[in-house]
């Protein structure tokens, strides 16, 4: 007996009109399979339809980032704490968006919300964009009433994060992109301009000098095998990042790495500390439990390294073990970060304590990329002037040899 597949029907996206319980005239968009589900829909929220019609699909947008959700967290915390009702906060937000992936992601959360699901639950539904920090932040804020204050300090949280991520990529973009021009130019020139001065250097029939000659060895190399050079180099990056984002021990090796790093080492461990503490002040501050809490602490760091270690001072807490106590255990943290927990902890101002060693550590990150940006400047002009002009003394060594002869 045959069976039949269910075949996956693909929202679209529909204008609709009507009027509501009190007659009021409403209209707006809806995202469903077909026009009945619209109606039905609509007819559940008490609305009389009047007028459906099909656009015929989702316009294409961009993708969502965590800039568009920083975003429309703080509009919502803002609308909320004006007193906007929920519902229209978030239909406001969705049709004031550019990007027309936000709008229909809101779109499917709002119609969530209108069929009875709560908040911290509608946005569960979307895990690539609302993590589990986000959706337990959200649903401490619903239990306790507070859901305006929890969304305003979850956009300050995000917006840091934001913040403190695009200072790392600043700092190591402008050394790499340095790096693959300098590749590239030195790559260029031995494909095409070495083998120019190779031909004009044969007709000499003299000696040439052994630079020149390693240079033009190196040439004769990239022009024969250059598909397997740019081949061997494409597929090492293709293999080292797919390694990298599924391999447990991979990732121990390079967060392990990054930290030991000579010049970013320092700073990428700032950062990370930073958003630790950032995210366990947050949470802490917004009533979720501690050993709750730390169980997206660790994730929210961004290094393996710490994920473990926060697994070991989740354990050791639910014990009862002190966090300062626990957080010493790892040797991950520095003896200023352990004094101002301690502190926090005697007091009964944790979350106080923490904001201020993330404010701290941001601060820190910030001179360094700073310094950093300065340092490398000369560092990258020396490489550059050495490489390239080093290939142009090694092919005009010959000419000046012939011009000392003549």
């Amino acid at each position: 007996m045959a069976v039949a597949k269910k075949v996956a029907v693909k929202d679209l996206l529909y204008v609709w009109e009507g009027t509501d319980k009190k007659g009021k005239a409403v209209k707006g968009e809806i995202s469903a399979p077909g026009a009945a589900v619209v109606r039905t829909m609509l007819r559940r929220q008490g609305i009389t339809v009047l007028k459906v019609k099909k656009l015929g699909g989702f316009k294409t947008g961009k993708k969502v980032t965590e800039k568009d959700i920083a975003l429309f967290t703080r509009q919502l915390a803002v609308m909320m704490k004006a007193g906007v009702p929920l519902l229209q906060s978030f239909d406001i937000v969705g049709k004031g968006h550019s990007n027309p992936s936000v709008s229909k992601l809101l779109g499917n959360i709002k119609a969530d919300i209108e069929t009875g699901s709560s908040m911290s639950q509608a946005f569960r539904k979307h895990p690539l964009y609302f993590d589990a920090l986000y959706c337990n932040l959200v649903n401490a804020g619903e239990q306790a009433g507070i859901i305006d204050t929890v969304l305003d300090r979850l956009a300050t949280y995000k917006e840091k994060i934001l913040a403190i991520k695009g200072k790392i990529k600043s700092a190591l973009f402008y050394p790499i992109s340095i790096l693959v021009v300098a590749f590239v130019i030195t790559a260029v020139i031995m494909i095409f301009v070495v083998p120019a001065f190779k031909d004009l250097f044969t007709s000499f029939g003299a000696d040439l000098p052994t630079p020149t000659l390693v240079v033009m060895a190196i040439s004769d190399f990239f022009v024969a095998y250059w598909w397997a050079i740019f081949g061997v180099i494409w597929g090492s990056l293709q293999f080292f990042f797919y390694t990298w984002k599924r391999s447990k021990k991979m990732q121990y090796f390079m967060d392990r790495l990054s930290l030991q790093l000579p010049i970013f080492g320092a700073v990428i461990e700032k950062a990370t500390i930073a958003r630790w503490t950032r995210t366990l002040s947050t949470m802490f501050a917004a009533g979720v439990p501690l050993v709750e809490a730390l169980d997206s602490v660790g994730g929210a760091a961004g290094n393996v390294l710490y994920l473990d270690a926060t697994k070991k001072v989740q354990s050791e807490v639910s014990t009862g073990t002190s966090l300062t106590v626990a957080m010493q255990n790892t040797n991950l943290f520095p003896n200023m970060v352990l004094q101002m927990v301690a502190i926090g902890e005697e007091s009964g101002a944790l979350d106080s304590m923490l904001s201020k060693v993330a404010d701290f550590y941001e601060a820190e990150v910030d001179d360094a990329v700073g310094a950093l940006s300065s340092l490398m400047e000369p560092i990258i002009m020396v490489v550059l002037g050495v490489i390239i002009g080093g290939l142009v003394i090694a092919m005009y060594l010959p000419i000046f040899k012939m011009g000392s002869v003549i």
